[in-house]
């Protein structure tokens, strides 16, 4: 645990890129492989299982703390961070005199217990022991680590681990200690990571075999178009879609099985049994890309239906009935067991839809293109984007192979502008992290009648010098607190944008919107000019 705990130190500690592939480097060049693929796991984010809420790991530690509750919550409040806040107050509290023994059946551990014996041995204790002793082995723990390890281990236990390295510059640091591509490394430890020394050494080996049958691809992913570069290309070597609004995935057939991918590499095949048989009758070896919509004769419903089937651990015939979906896809990236990504789009498209005309399915099509001979067709199309469900266009060039992450000049997303609103702002709360100590989440408002009614939250958009006037100001124009919220005078108009609106029986307002981000701030409007729920609801 202690040589895990200075390389999260060590990357945490730094904003150079460099120092912290450095950092990773030199861990994976010293460190066993059973401890080294449970250092990937945890950077990459793969251990999202909650073993124990804060609230509970508060509990614990006001059992053996006089400090009172009120004064726990305020620390929090300036920290944001429950596993930090908990880490920083275990230095007032002397641990060899309160905690409870640990059961004798129990696996102690130190900082200097391996990593891979804390994940696999000594951490799922928390959920094989009864309350009582569970809070004796986490005091016992804590008992036995230092500051920064009891931060780590809480923030582990808690399933809130994340540290400040993405997973590019893991696969950096893992490409130059092992001189692989970069490549070849995004692809293997694409899906799911099984954090045994055996994986970590199929993960480093120069001829491993990079492909289990439920191994997907890494997404390729548009960027943001640059209107002006694009306008110079020659356009009849580009292909125009709609750009849809549902889940991006991956759909695999391998070894007389199926697999289904989202784009944040969540397997999410059971959320949609609907898919299984047609895949399973089409030939193996073969990956899909394209997105998963909820359906209604020829164009998609409304977010929200298909928001209804995410999460689910059982999908029930009521549910598969009033919410139908339908997989569009959009690239063929495997046939045949080959790997197709470097073959050009417009071979791979032309697989695609043969493939799919040979199996024609109620609940599997592919996208059409869409026809256009100037950039002026193109904003044109962009215009009756929200009259088809969609979210604006994709364009790809049709001699692009299928990279990973977001290459530019590849790929362009050319969204339709969001929606606005002009709102008040009528609650602040502090944001947590580095922002814990600023408000930054805000709560918005339009008139109904004579009355301010919450219709958003948003969380982005001001600069770093916007949001400290703001919170100068809350500050100072606080009417009342519930807890970490401020109700603040309903006196500041912001302009917010957003993807999407729709009914909501969840939300007072009656709707709920989709990305809704703060586009400006409007110090030139009074806040009985803001916009109206009628406005809004007009937009339905």
């Amino acid at each position: 645990m202690r040589r895990f705990t200075q390389l999260f130190q060590e990357v945490d500690a730094t904003t150079s890129t460099n120092e912290k592939i450095k950092a990773l480097q030199r861990y994976f060049h010293d460190e066993t492989a059973e401890n080294a693929v449970w250092a990937i796991y945890l950077f990459l984010s793969k251990s999202r299982k909650r073993l124990i809420t804060s609230r509970i790991l508060r509990e614990i530690f006001q059992q053996i703390s006089d400090i009172p509750p009120w004064l726990i919550e305020d620390c929090y409040a300036h920290v944001g961070d429950s596993a930090e806040t908990i880490a920083l107050l275990l230095k007032t509290v002397p641990l060899g005199e309160n905690w409870a023994e640990s059961p004798s059946t129990a696996l102690s551990a130190s900082s200097e217990t391996p990593l891979h014996v804390w994940m696999e041995r000594v951490i799922p204790q928390v959920k094989q022991v009864s309350e009582e002793a569970r809070q004796a082995l986490i005091i016992d723990w804590w008992a036995n680590l230092d500051d920064f390890e009891i931060f780590v281990l809480n923030k582990i236990l808690t399933g809130a681990f994340r540290v400040g390295a993405s997973n590019k510059l893991v696969i950096k640091a893992l490409a130059a200690e092992y001189d692989l591509t970069e490549a070849v490394l995004t692809h293997r430890l694409m899906g799911e990571i099984q954090p045994t020394a055996e994986f970590y050494q199929r993960l480093i080996q120069q001829d491993a075999a990079d492909t289990q049958p439920s191994q997907p691809y890494p997404f390729f992913l548009a960027a943001q178009i640059e209107a002006d570069r694009f306008q110079q290309e020659t356009l009849t070597r580009w292909q125009a879609e709609w750009k849809w609004d549902g889940i991006r995935g991956q759909i695999i057939h391998r070894a007389d099985q199926v697999f289904i991918w989202s784009r944040g590499e969540d397997l999410i095949t059971h959320q949609f049994p609907e898919f299984e048989d047609y895949f399973l009758s089409l030939p193996n070896g073969l990956v899909l890309d394209g997105e998963i919509l909820c359906w209604d004769g020829q164009r998609p419903l409304d977010f929200n239906y298909l928001q209804k089937r995410l999460g689910r651990k059982r999908v029930t015939a009521k549910l598969m009935a009033e919410n139908p979906v339908h997989f569009l896809a959009y690239d063929l990236l495997e046939q045949g067991g080959e790997d197709l990504r470097n073959r050009p789009f417009q071979e791979r498209r032309a697989r695609l839809t043969q493939l799919l005309d040979e199996h024609p399915s109620d609940r599997v099509s592919y996208s059409q293109p869409l026809p256009f001979k100037t950039f002026e067709d193109l904003q044109e199309l962009r215009q009756q984007a929200r009259e088809q469900g969609a979210e604006g266009l994709m364009l790809k060039a049709l001699d692009s192979p299928y990279l990973a992450g977001r290459k530019r000049g590849y790929w362009w997303k050319y969204k339709v502008d969001p929606m606005t609103l002009d709102a008040v702002l009528i609650y602040a709360q502090a944001g947590s992290g580095k922002r814990a100590n600023l408000f930054t989440d805000y709560t918005f408002a339009l008139w109904h009648q004579s009355e301010l009614v919450p219709f958003a939250k948003a969380y982005s958009g001001l600069d770093n010098a916007e949001i400290e006037v703001l919170d100068r100001w809350i500050r100072r124009h606080t009417k009342e607190r519930f807890g970490p919220v401020r109700s603040v005078e309903p006196t500041q108009v912001f302009e917010i944008g957003f993807e999407g609106i729709s009914e909501s029986k969840r939300h007072k307002s009656g709707i709920s919107v989709r990305f809704p981000r703060i586009l400006r701030w409007r110090q030139d409007k009074p806040m009985a000019e803001a916009d109206t729920l009628e406005s809004a609801i007009a937009l339905l």
